[in-house]
């Protein structure tokens, strides 16, 4: 039996119709043709590296979900740039805010890194652990995939929590959102709920245009 990678990336998801009958039917979209029409304002290339790395880790045995969840700081902390994907259905799970470190930037992410002390956000691809309730909530672990980019997530107690800086309404006050210590904070209200359906072996890639290109690891 094919890993259940190559499963999902290599079907293509029936959204085709039949031009008449009698006639050939229209071509059929992949999967990352389906997700980034169902996602729109993502970058493609964040969405193909974010897949890509997904297939790396599944194949290595390292994840066992079907759910992708990517970050795009390409975009402005005022506009919603957490994606969650069910891979099996092709379907936007979630589309929410997302918070990045008080010295990545001020609404836009330029600045990322893998060193303590730093309070700036991390890229590439991390695999979620367990949930838990600490000094910021119900929180999601976080392990770091990729040697000096993100490897050092959990010595930096990088995880997904709630924050109350993640709202509308301090967007609009202050031109972006509050900031974290390097954790990709998401809004209180959905974050038990998000947690709780990408927690235990599910893929979360972080991406910027600085890393375009740039193959899994």
């Amino acid at each position: 039996m094919k890993p259940l990678a190559r499963l999902l990336l290599a079907t293509a998801i029936p959204v085709g119709s039949f031009w008449a009958a009698g006639a050939p039917t229209q071509a059929t979209p992949t999967l990352e043709d389906t997700l980034v029409a169902e996602a729109a304002g993502l970058s493609p290339q964040a969405l193909h590296a974010a897949l890509a790395s997904w297939e790396s880790l599944s194949t290595r045995g390292e994840v066992h979900s079907a759910l992708l969840s990517v970050i795009d700081y390409g975009l402005p902390s005022t506009q919603p740039r957490l994606w969650v994907f069910d891979l099996t259905s092709g379907r936007v799970l979630f589309h929410e805010l997302v918070a990045h470190g008080r010295n990545s930037g001020w609404d836009l992410a330029v600045s990322f890194s893998n060193d303590d002390g730093t309070y700036m956000s991390s890229l590439g691809a991390f695999v979620t652990g367990s949930a838990y309730d600490g000094k910021n909530g119900y929180s999601l672990r976080l392990r770091g995939t990729e040697p000096e980019r993100n490897d050092r997530a959990e010595a930096r107690a990088i995880v997904m929590h709630g924050a109350p800086y993640v709202d509308e309404a301090i967007a609009l006050k202050y031109g972006r959102l509050g900031r974290s210590l390097g954790c990709p904070a998401i809004r209180p209200a959905i974050a038990r709920i998000l947690i709780d359906e990408i927690k235990d072996g599910s893929v979360l890639y972080a991406w910027h245009p600085s890393i375009a290109g740039a193959l899994p690891r």
